[in-house]
């Protein structure tokens, strides 16, 4: 059985009224929606409640699901530790899940349980949903550091899952919007912030869930965001499949967004026991600024099984992969040769474990060859990229082989297969990597930040005793001098109250 119904909600405990005392009142709009989403979970009656959560146990490579027969937690470390859950996990689902992710050689599972009382992104949801609905088991999904195409993926398998199953299971889907809304709020306020809120409400209103990877991560970052990997984990469970969507509230009160949203079958809504939440809505709030009933793509004929649960323009991870697949190889064909050189020798070591020949093997490459590449020396970074995300960076500050070209090749492979923050590149992988390479210019020593400039400079920040850190010019996410120093000195494990030179680089970026 298909999943029944998802639904995108808020995680902050203050809406628990003993967390609260009196402060959700301020949030009586996301209460109420919540109360809403709360009932609709009732009348469909799942026998799994599958929550994705930004608080559950998370790893940079890895979608952690939590084992065991059950689990217990409670707001104490909210001062409320009188609200208690004790929860039955759904042993079946996660053993398909996790089946399913095992013969697909897919990053997800059980292991590495480290956290396993319940978090606060869950047992928010369950607060409203125990309050109208007790039975059913639950299934607890971690994000994850992967890409956001991963975490779609990682819905498909969730909806396959259960359908393999029958079970009758809705996805809720927990992440608060962004945190820098207001100068009051926890983390102050960035323009990103509600520039997110109001394009996260809009995608998710229209369920244009094919949008949700146009978010890059830099923005996210500045958004200071928590729930985009959660909200697309749930729609990749619609992979295929018409949806309607409701918008039922966002408030930013607080400083944080709160979002609150139900999506369902493209059929006509389901028949349920209780008035439709967008009606109840708008009866008992008429100030609410909720968007009724925005049916993003419907079943013309609602007895058409088939047109019911598949559409192609649907297939939003395919459509993007494709997409981006056109756009690398355009990339590809119109890299320069310091770039060809770099994917030539990762491709040919990944492949084959073998080290490309200089000069011999750069009659491999199209294109006359600089005198540069064999006549110089020259310190050289090499950037790689996988669907927006950073899978590799290794570099040289200085010479360190007899020419460029062999500076390059080298940093090449240890770029894809030697860098301690990733996993060594697959073959299966490399179709997808973006490339950039940096050619260093000669460092020289500065008197302050004065003389640096985030776009144009790269910066070496160095102690005495030898550490040091370095960072590249013009990067995304990094915007000032400031952001640029502290990034470097974090890299080279520098603290703040030490004293320490600073050095400056122009690049010429290749791609």
């Amino acid at each position: 059985m298909p999943i029944l119904a998802s639904f995108m909600v808020p995680h902050p405990p203050l809406i628990v009224p003993a967390v609260g005392r009196g402060g959700e009142k301020e949030v009586l709009k996301t209460i109420r929606s919540y109360e809403k989403v709360a009932d609709e979970i009732a009348a469909l009656k799942p026998e799994t409640i599958l929550i994705t959560s930004p608080h559950a146990t998370l790893y940079a490579d890895y979608f952690h699901i939590s084992p065991g027969k059950h689990a217990k937690g409670s707001f104490a470390g909210f001062h409320a530790p009188q609200v208690k859950f004790s929860e039955d996990y759904d042993e079946d689902l996660v053993d398909r899940i996790s089946d399913i992710a095992y013969h697909e050689d897919f990053p997800c599972g059980t292991m590495g349980e480290q956290e396993p009382e319940l978090d606060h992104g869950t047992m928010v949801p369950l607060w409203f949903i125990r309050q109208k609905y007790k039975d059913g088991k639950i299934v607890r999904i971690g994000l994850s550091g992967l890409p956001l195409t991963d975490h779609y993926r990682l819905g498909t398998i969730l909806a396959r899952a259960a359908n393999a199953l029958n079970r009758r299971a809705v996805i809720v889907s927990s992440g608060d919007l962004s945190h820098k809304l207001q100068d009051y709020g926890p983390y102050g306020f960035a323009p990103e912030g509600p520039q997110y809120d109001e394009r996260i409400m809009d995608v998710m209103g229209r369920a244009a869930f094919g949008e949700l990877f146009n978010f890059d991560e830099a923005f996210c970052d500045k958004a200071a965001e928590c729930g985009h990997r959660s909200f697309v984990i749930m729609a990749g469970a619609w992979d295929g499949r018409p949806v309607r969507a409701t918008t039922y509230s966002h408030e930013d009160i607080t400083g944080v967004g709160y979002g609150i949203c139900s999506f369902y079958p493209g059929t006509p809504a389901p028949s349920i026991d209780s008035t439709s939440a967008a009606d109840s809505m708008t009866d008992s709030d008429p100030d609410s600024d909720s968007v009724a009933d925005s049916t993003c793509v419907s079943a013309s004929d609602p007895d058409s099984e088939a047109e019911a649960l598949f559409s192609a323009d649907r297939q939003f991870l395919r459509i993007y992969l494709e997409k981006k697949e056109n756009e690398i190889n355009k990339m590809r064909e119109a890299s320069d040769i310091y770039v060809r050189l770099a994917r030539l020798s990762l491709e040919t070591y990944i492949r084959t474990g073998k080290k490309i020949r200089i000069p011999e093997d750069l009659s491999l490459l199209t294109g006359e060859i600089p005198d540069a590449l064999l006549h110089t020396r020259a310190g050289a970074f090499v950037s790689i990229h996988k669907q927006g995300m950073l899978r590799g960076c290794i570099g040289t500050i200085g010479p360190t082989m007899k020419n460029l070209a062999q500076e390059i090749a080298t940093n090449a492979i240890s770029a894809s297969t030697r860098d301690p923050r990733f996993d060594p590149i697959r073959e299966d992988e490399l179709p997808w990597l973006e490339i950039n390479v940096d050619v260093l210019g000669e460092a020289e020593d500065i008197d302050s930040m004065d003389q640096l400039d985030v776009k144009r400079y790269g910066v070496i920040v160095s102690t005495r005793d030898g550490r040091r850190g370095l960072l590249l010019p013009d990067l995304d996410g990094v915007d000032t001098v400031e952001e640029q120093v502290a990034i470097a000195m974090r890299k080279g494990g520098i603290q703040k109250h030490e004293k320490y030179q600073l050095q400056r680089f122009e690049v010429v970026r290749h791609t």
